[in-house]
């Protein structure tokens, strides 16, 4: 598939990124990798995914004669990302890069700021001005916030977040909307729902929970692990990805100004819900756990954290029509996944 465009990955040092990247040079297109490397968490998790990145290049480039370039850059500063878009021409721009974290956000708002609200600007103008054909942006189900109505669909309104984190990624199809309006600029923003799978980040709970569980220490089990996640594993979500960022979105001939979805418009703009549509407990994910390590768990139960959505559930059935996504991992073989992976690379 390779071409003399590129496809920009922002974030492609992360852990939905890095998977990305990776797929894409794998199918032979040309990827510019762009990331802080900062230390919101290990650093040298993100080197080790960097080289993977390299190798797979390397591999790529003799099989489809495809290139891989890496760009280590802040994207907030707006210098950085206009030399970027002088010295590569993208068919397509996905853009990953994020500050993530719920609890993170409560104790420092202003890094959500640069990296979600000034860092998307930036890549909304460099898309704007050279006329990149589509845009795709990661959105999370965190938007959902008080909505209990489930499964959450993309055609209801999402204007409750519970947490900064959320309502920086909500501003973000916001601000996709308005470029969709005024330039003409194809957006599609996709709502992650819990992704989970080899190389994902420390902070997140699979990871706790495996570290601790190996090492004979508790797990926090917070809401005493009754609330429900639709954990979705990595593998399926940039199936998903990629699917959606082929396919450019288009405006809706069928949207109604006097009663407005939400998900579509009169302009080229999508949002999708990306999960796996089949939420299970807490309490259930970590028995699956325990039974892929071959051993218990100590549980100490906790309430409910600050800022955490009780449920969540994905109604991807938007996405299934559009792109035929089809999530096929089950949580059992995810996490076993996840298992082997963590045991090779801290040599257990």
């Amino acid at each position: 598939m390779s071409t003399d465009q590129k496809t920009l990955v922002t974030g492609n040092a992360g852990f939905i990124g890095f998977h990305l990247a990776k797929r894409l040079l794998e199918r032979g297109d040309n990827v510019v990798g762009f990331d802080i490397v900062n230390d919101y968490y290990d650093p040298e998790i993100k080197r080790a995914r960097l080289k993977i990145l390299r190798e797979t290049a390397a591999n790529a480039a003799k099989e489809f004669g495809n290139s891989y370039v890496f760009i280590e850059a802040n994207l907030a500063e707006m210098d950085n990302v206009r030399a970027c878009f002088a010295d590569h021409s993208f068919r397509r721009v996905i853009h990953l890069a994020a500050q993530a974290g719920v609890r993170y956000s409560l104790v420092n708002p202003q890094a959500y700021v640069e990296c979600n609200i000034t860092a998307f600007t930036n890549v909304l103008e460099a898309c704007r001005h050279n006329e990149v054909p589509h845009l795709t942006y990661a959105s999370t189900s965190s938007v959902y916030g008080a909505n209990t109505n489930m499964p959450f669909s993309e055609h209801r309104g999402v204007d409750h977040p519970l947490q900064f984190y959320a309502a920086t990624k909500r501003a973000n199809e916001l601000m996709a909307h308005s470029y969709s309006h005024l330039f003409n600029l194809p957006t599609t923003g996709l709502r992650f729902f819990t992704v989970y799978g080899p190389w994902g980040r420390p902070d997140m709970a699979l990871f706790l929970f495996v570290k601790n569980i190996i090492e004979g220490k508790p797990i926090n089990v917070f809401n005493n692990g009754q609330h429900t996640r639709d954990f979705t594993y990595v593998g399926d979500i940039v199936e998903g990805v990629v699917r959606a960022s082929d396919q450019i979105a288009a405006p809706d001939p069928s949207w109604d100004s006097n009663n407005p979805d939400p998900a579509t418009s009169y302009a080229p703009f999508r949002i999708y819900n990306i999960g796996n549509n089949n939420p299970i407990q807490l309490s259930e994910y970590i028995s699956a756990i325990e039974t892929a390590l071959g051993k218990k768990a100590v549980r100490n139960l906790l309430p409910l954290q600050p800022g955490d959505v009780p449920n969540t559930y994905a109604d991807v059935s938007a996405l299934e029509r559009a792109v035929g996504y089809r999530p096929e991992t089950e949580v059992k073989e995810g996490v076993s996944r996840f298992i082997d992976w963590f045991k090779k690379y801290y040599r257990i």
